[in-house]
């Protein structure tokens, strides 16, 4: 029985000239691991910067929600105001008059044995039903507000222009509102 030798030295040489296209006394499988951790590094690097640019997104996709939240606020609360506001005039039973000074407006409408006062001072708009009472804060952060008497025929009907301090410099959209009343008993 003949036993078949190769030669290790010859077979090892020709391995890592055909892998690498040079001689070299290293083993390929040491060359080849530092390839993966080179890899590593660099699939670690793209996935550091594609986490820092989520974050940004998610970052500011979180700023406008919020802001967004805000803006629902404050037009839900400019509607409730006016709606109040509506069943006020509406409920008038005398005459309404308009105060207007430098730096505020008061509105009083007469129901019957109660006035109910609106004032608009300082970016702010308060209700108050007796003289006696304390206001009651409506609105802040109002940047115009006008009650004005539009008459029309021999309706008495009134308009409030109202416009709110936007909450973001970048907003493009004014937040204005006009609601309209018509007094039932003038």
């Amino acid at each position: 029985m003949k036993i078949l030798q190769f030669p290790v030295a010859a077979s090892r040489q020709s391995a890592v000239t055909s892998l690498f296209g040079r001689q070299s006394g290293a083993l390929p499988g040491r060359r080849h691991a530092g390839m993966m951790l080179l890899e590593c590094l660099v699939y670690i690097a793209v996935f550091a910067i594609l986490l820092g640019g989520a974050t940004t997104v998610f970052y500011y996709c979180w700023d406008h929600s919020n802001a967004l939240i805000g803006a629902t606020d404050e037009i839900a609360s400019a509607l409730h105001t006016g709606e109040r506001w509506r069943a006020d005039v509406r409920a008038a039973t005398g005459k309404i008059t308009v105060q207007t000074t430098a730096n505020a407006e008061l509105v009083r409408i007469s129901e019957g044995a109660r006035v109910v006062s609106y004032r608009f001072e300082a970016g702010e708009v308060s209700r108050q039903l007796t003289e006696s009472a304390q206001p009651l804060l409506l609105l802040a952060n109002v940047k115009t507000s006008q009650m004005t008497m539009d008459a029309r025929g021999t309706v008495s009907a009134w308009r409030w222009e109202l416009e709110l301090v936007p909450a973001r410099k970048e907003t493009h959209l004014p937040l204005r509102f006009t609601f309209e009343a018509a007094q039932n008993k003038p």
